[in-house]
């Protein structure tokens, strides 16, 4: 085994492994949660504690125009899409401004979409790689740092979110989007809809969620390495 742990194909698949199934893993949830978003959005609504719009939308008004949002993030429309939606009392659903940011919005779900498969595809190619070249002991020492990797990850997450939001907030939004574009007035639809809450619990979601992926790889892992244990003893 340790002449195919040499091996610079199998190195290097065993590392990328390693190092890249965090990301994978979260990528993994964050699809899970936008393809899923309808019915996290209806169960985040009611929530106890959620708090209500100060400016009046009712939880249908909320279901209503957030399953506009998230139609039109699933979609292939344009910016377009929006040019005929009305709130109740007339105004346009989005502002230009969150116009904008709605869009940067999509262009950023679709790309993490291909980053994701990408990573995927990365993923199931290292893990061919190493079965045929290193053995199965290898690819499943391999997918155990990885899910221990991702353990520490998702915990470093979690209290980031917990004691330090703001800045886990506005780092995230100067890192994937420019300027000021994504700051609101309390009155836009885009607060009233996805108040401050409504994100910490997504990030907790997102958190969790990958953790219990990680957990399953970590024990699919760990009875891998026992069995191939067992069998060259």
């Amino acid at each position: 085994m340790d002449d195919n742990r040499r091996d610079p194909a199998v190195a290097v698949s065993s590392l990328l492994i390693h190092i890249g199934l965090p990301l994978v893993l979260l990528l993994t949830s964050v699809v899970v949660l936008i393809t899923t978003a309808r019915w996290w959005t209806g169960v985040e609504y009611r929530l106890p504690g959620f708090p209500q719009d100060r400016y009046g939308f009712s939880l249908e008004d909320r279901l209503r125009w957030s399953a506009v949002d998230i139609d039109f993030l699933l979609g292939s429309d344009d910016i377009s899409f929006y040019d005929d939606l009305f709130l109740d009392d007339g105004s346009p659903m989005h502002n230009a401004r969150e116009l904008s940011h709605m869009q940067d919005v999509k262009d950023l779900v679709d790309l993490l979409k291909h980053v994701w498969l990408l990573g995927v595809i990365v993923m199931f190619a290292g893990a061919i790689i190493i079965w045929r070249q290193g053995g199965r002991g290898i690819l499943c020492e391999s997918l155990l740092k990885g899910s221990r990797l991702t353990f520490f990850v998702m915990i470093a997450l979690g209290l980031l979110s917990l004691f330090a939001f703001g800045f886990l907030f506005v780092g995230f939004h100067r890192i994937f989007f420019e300027g000021d574009t994504w700051i609101f007035l309390y009155s836009d639809t885009f607060i009233r809809l996805y108040p401050q809450r409504f994100w910490q619990d997504t990030i907790a979601y997102l958190a969790v969620f990958t953790l219990l992926e990680a957990g399953v790889l970590y024990f699919l892992a760990r009875r891998c390495i026992k069995g191939t244990e067992n069998q060259a003893s």
